[in-house]
């Protein structure tokens, strides 16, 4: 296939439009259902790399979810605690421990659920049956992978009526060293980002305390490879083998800490007894039960829990999550990492992501200010790495 015609660009007003290659060469992809649009190419390229990446540096099937060209979570397969099982909706699947790949799919798309809704997903293998099964119930745009099983294939062309958006990669596509881009007339034109991360560049500890764990090795990772592909400015926050929270396109780096922080902050409360105990109706879907849990952690819209309103999804009237109850809880997490895909400039982010348990960091270094930062680092015992390289995304 030399070129693909979508129905139209960004917003219905931009037509033409279409995907091709420069070269008149054809397209590394085959289309097997549905018709993709423009925003979900940006999201099906841009989220194919994260995991290719994930897959190389780790040795770990990787799964991403996106939405707007931003990831909303990354994972690595790894089994999942029952716990996480029963927070990421995925307590009821046959089989889940038994693919590493479903696993990686059950932790990125059960990461921040609210965000994920519509997403689009990418896998660095194969798609087995188990994942499809997953990804058939989920609300989402589409997926992307170098190849699906026979079965796994017929389960995902049933979704939206035979129109969910698959596409096959072929794995072994390496664009050109060169990238252009277009904007209001002008081309730019950059060498492509090919910059390597792996474990060596954890190597140059900044902090008194030195001692990096394997685990934190490998959530660090995961954490500056969702940077590479998140846009600027980003941190992120990943714990266990995933991405826990995503902090996307702030014009200050503390408000990406913060919009992280309090991402990651809901997914472990979404993990505590008093949410997993909550006595939803059975007749509440998973969307409603999702957008309902983000209301009783952070009380945003509406009081779910006040007479009124509980009545609408609970069996019985529960308590509230007060802000005491809430901060005990937090207080006993420990050994998160942080990822950042610039200079930490203040101290101030250090403190931040104190507050959600981080016990890793690693970023560029560079600012003048980093002897304060290293300073609060080790006010907290914590084991920082400067790894020299910025990772801005646009």
């Amino acid at each position: 296939m030399k070129e693909f015609e979508l129905k139209y660009g960004c917003n219905p007003n931009q037509k033409p439009a279409k995907i091709f290659m420069a070269d008149g060469s054809d397209l590394p992809i085959e289309i097997l259902s549905g018709r993709p649009g423009y925003i979900n190419f940006l999201d099906a390229f841009n989220s194919w790399q994260l995991v290719k990446e994930l897959k190389e540096a780790t040795g770990l099937p990787a799964v991403t979810s996106f939405k707007h060209v931003s990831p909303t979570s990354a994972a690595v397969g790894l089994p999942l605690p029952e716990k996480l099982k029963k927070a990421c909706f995925v307590d009821d699947v046959e089989g889940l421990d038994a693919s590493p790949l479903a696993c990686a799919y059950a932790r990125a798309r059960g990461t921040d659920r609210m965000c994920s809704f519509g997403d689009w997903v990418a896998m660095s293998d194969v798609c087995d049956v188990t994942t499809a099964l997953m990804l058939k119930r989920e609300v989402s745009d589409g997926v992307i992978a170098p190849g699906y099983t026979d079965e796994a294939l017929e389960i995902l062309k049933t979704k939206r009526k035979g129109n969910y958006n698959i596409v096959k990669i072929d794995p072994d596509y390496v664009p050109a060293a060169t990238e252009h881009k277009t904007v209001y007339g002008i081309t730019f034109e950059q060498g492509r980002n090919n910059f390597k991360i792996d474990r060596d560049l954890l190597s140059n500890l900044v902090t008194k305390n030195k001692d990096l764990p394997e685990s934190a090795v490998i959530d660090l990772i995961i954490s500056l490879i969702t940077l590479k592909y998140t846009q600027s400015n980003s941190v992120c926050y990943a714990y266990g083998g995933q991405a826990i929270g995503v902090g996307a396109g702030q014009q200050s780096r503390i408000h990406c800490t913060r919009l992280a922080g309090s991402k990651a902050d809901t997914w472990f409360l979404r993990q505590s007894d008093k949410v997993l105990n909550l006595p939803f109706r059975a007749d509440l879907g998973r969307p409603d039960r999702d957008n309902v849990i983000d209301g009783y952690i952070n009380r945003n819209e509406e009081d779910v829990t006040a007479d009124g309103n509980w009545q609408k999804y609970f069996t019985s009237q529960p308590s509230p999550f007060t802000d005491e109850e809430q901060r005990a809880y937090l207080d006993t997490i420990t050994g998160v990492s942080l990822g950042s895909d610039a200079f930490f400039p203040f101290s101030d982010n250090i403190e931040r992501a104190k507050k959600s348990g981080v016990c890793y960091i690693a970023e560029p270094g560079g600012s003048i200010r980093d002897d304060l930062v290293i300073d609060c680092c080790d006010k907290y015992g914590m084991v920082m790495a400067f790894t020299g390289m910025r990772l801005f995304h646009h």
